[in-house]
């Protein structure tokens, strides 16, 4: 017969369970309602890409604690628990949505997420423009795709109809982040593949299978796409060298990829007809706030919140990827890294704010795509 205080803890630990599970519900409730006509003025919002842009779906897949973030302290700021974001709270896309006065947008995979008029978010940690980039434990954005199609044809044009989920897809902004992890693979995997291109092969890969992604959605009836270049990944905590400079044969590959990036946009703008994108210069924002943080209001630049070791670059946040003990930092506001490899929900707002905003350019505010409708 179970004891009085092992009665209560069992009590104590039910009731926490049912509080993580309410809160987790409630994070997407607004988006759980279903309607048959879109609003006139209404842009939903599409989000493809990697752990910058996953909001859980690695939650729901078979994979490693390595691509997922679903354990203390992920999470700790804002939701109060984990939900899969590899942050302490909301990422950039959440921060967009509530710009556009949308709801949080659910992953794609979230159990029970069947209504998309709202839009859905199909990045995943980890994931590559490659196929062969961590091949096995992420969802490729060849696979992301296909999961936009199945939500074109199954629901948008068969709920709504032909011509009401057209005008919904047209009028819906798409957001993509990724090349990060198709280059760090190269210095983080054996892969006989990877290594089996010289350096601008291996960018054309990559440009070349994100522009065929673009390409599908725009055939879907996508036509307002936002963009964000490749960070200076080579200066995150956890692939800065032993003397803390950053690695910068992994910054000559993002170098390399922006650029061409920059073209492949003009090019489709002028190849596709109505093609509308904005560009964010990522890379040049986290490296000004890397050299300047008290410039932007920051204290430290280079030393993750949460890891172990020199800036603390160990990727061992939370304890459950080999490495158990770690260390937490007090303020995560002060930080722009969060971990070994992301940022801090006070990093993802501030860039928010910037990729909201843009300049006076029409390329470079994501507020002009949202509100042309």
């Amino acid at each position: 017969m179970a004891t009085q205080s092992t009665w209560r803890g069992q009590l104590i630990e039910l009731l926490l369970i049912f509080f993580y599970f309410f809160n987790f519900i409630s994070i997407y409730c607004f988006a759980e309602v279903e309607f048959n006509v879109v609003p006139e003025k209404h842009a939903a919002f599409f989000i493809f890409g990697d752990s910058f842009l996953d909001a859980g779906n690695n939650n729901y897949i078979n994979t490693t604690t390595l691509d997922q973030a679903n354990f203390w302290p992920y999470g700790q700021t804002h939701f109060r628990f984990p939900t899969g974001r590899f942050s302490d709270g909301r990422l950039v896309s959440d921060f967009i949505a509530e710009f556009a006065k949308l709801p949080l947008i659910p992953p794609f995979l979230q159990p029970g997420f069947h209504h998309y008029h709202n839009g859905a978010n199909f990045a995943s940690a980890g994931a590559g423009a490659l196929s062969e980039t961590f091949h096995g434990s992420v969802i490729e954005l060849k696979t992301q795709i296909k999961y936009f199609r199945e939500v074109v044809v199954t629901w948008l044009k068969r709920k709504l109809g032909k011509a009401e989920g057209g005008l919904m897809l047209s009028k819906a902004v798409y957001l993509f982040s990724v090349g990060t992890n198709d280059y760090m693979s190269l210095f983080l995997t054996d892969s006989a593949f990877l290594k089996s291109h010289s350096k601008s092969q291996y960018i054309e890969l990559v440009i070349g299978n994100l522009s065929t992604s673009i390409k599908e959605v725009y055939d879907s009836g996508g036509r307002k796409f936002g963009f964000l270049n490749l960070p200076p990944i080579g200066c995150s905590p956890g692939m800065r060298d032993e003397d803390g400079g950053c690695l910068e044969e992994l910054s000559a590959y993002t170098s390399v990829h922006n650029q061409r990036l920059v073209k492949l946009l003009k090019d489709l703008e002028r190849q596709l007809k109505g093609f509308k994108y904005s560009l964010y210069d990522f890379s040049s924002s986290l490296t000004d706030r890397m050299e300047n943080p008290f410039k932007y209001g920051l204290k430290e630049g280079k030393e993750a919140c949460c890891g172990t070791g020199r800036f603390r670059g160990v990727f061992s946040c939370g304890g459950k990827r080999g490495v158990k003990e770690f260390e937490l930092c007090k303020n995560p506001n002060e930080h722009i890294f969060w971990d070994s490899y992301h940022l801090t929900e006070n990093l993802h707002k501030q860039l928010a704010h910037e990729i909201w905003r843009g300049s006076s350019s029409r390329h470079s505010s994501l507020k002009y795509l949202f509100q042309t409708i």
